[in-house]
């Protein structure tokens, strides 16, 4: 195992183990926020920690995830860098299905996790360094640089920029409810994303996000996307996150950045 730092990993729908991780180990991290089980090895010459946020065999539904949780563990460890990867809807009629897209702005106004509390680590009144997280964008440069390296050399379509819509789940939206993220610019929506990237922010963690196209939200394109596309679409996205992430890895440990923006403590 390397002295080096890990880069965390958080994954979802389909990807639950990393193919290719050498000395892999799973471990309970117990935080002030709930427990998680956090797998520690190499991949691509990295050291990693990896979460899959729906657990082995998709055992919880978007609803279920415990993001407060899977951040604080991996920020506990002390990873220099977290990168999470979703499957999401396109809002963006001109986004082709199969396609990445590297997000570089939010759009979660509720600020709520599935429960109802507000999303955030600073739950403590006394807890040291608690504060307002402002930024000028959500997502840190360093992380996203090295997902789109990755991407452009695994040789897959990806996007650079773009804005994740968090959708409550686990239901998927209504023409209207997509309309309205459409008119708010929203270009991808996805039930578990809005979450980790708050909490990221709130733990100091250079963070990216990146999302693999499945389907055109409700009332997006003429035709809904047939089952049989979406379901050969999800059984393709681990492939394809893990072929990117093969040659994003190397370049994120090379370069993790900074976090974006700054946490005002009072």
């Amino acid at each position: 195992m390397s002295d080096r730092a890990p880069i965390g990993l958080i994954t979802g729908t389909g990807l639950y183990a990393l193919d290719g991780l050498a000395g892999g180990r799973m471990e309970e991290v117990t935080t002030p926020h709930g427990t998680a089980v956090v797998t520690r090895g190499t991949l691509a010459g990295v050291p990693v920690a990896h979460v899959p946020r729906h657990g082995s065999g998709h055992a919880r539904l978007s609803h279920q995830v415990t993001p407060r949780a899977n951040v604080a563990a991996l920020a506990s460890i002390g990873v220099r860098a977290l990168v999470s990867t979703t499957v999401c809807g396109a809002v963006d009629p001109s986004l082709e299905l199969g396609s990445l897209v590297v997000f570089d702005d939010l759009h979660f106004p509720s600020n709520r996790l599935a429960d109802g509390s507000l999303c955030t680590l600073f739950t403590d009144p006394a807890a040291p360094g608690r504060g307002h997280w402002i930024h000028d964008g959500p997502f840190s440069e360093g992380p996203r640089a090295g997902l789109l390296t990755g991407a452009a050399a695994a040789g897959i379509a990806v996007r650079d920029g773009g804005t994740y819509g968090h959708v409550d789940g686990p239901r998927l939206n209504t023409r209207s409810e997509i309309a309205q993220l459409a008119a708010a610019g929203v270009t991808c929506v996805s039930q578990t994303g809005g979450p980790e990237t708050v909490l990221a922010g709130e733990a100091r963690l250079p963070f990216a996000l990146v999302g693999f196209v499945t389907d055109h939200a409700n009332g997006v394109m003429p035709e809904p996307t047939s089952a049989e596309t979406l379901a050969r679409l999800f059984g393709e996205s681990a492939g394809v996150f893990q072929r990117m992430l093969a040659h994003a890895l190397p370049a994120i440990d090379a370069a993790p950045g900074e976090p974006a923006g700054i946490v005002f403590s009072l």
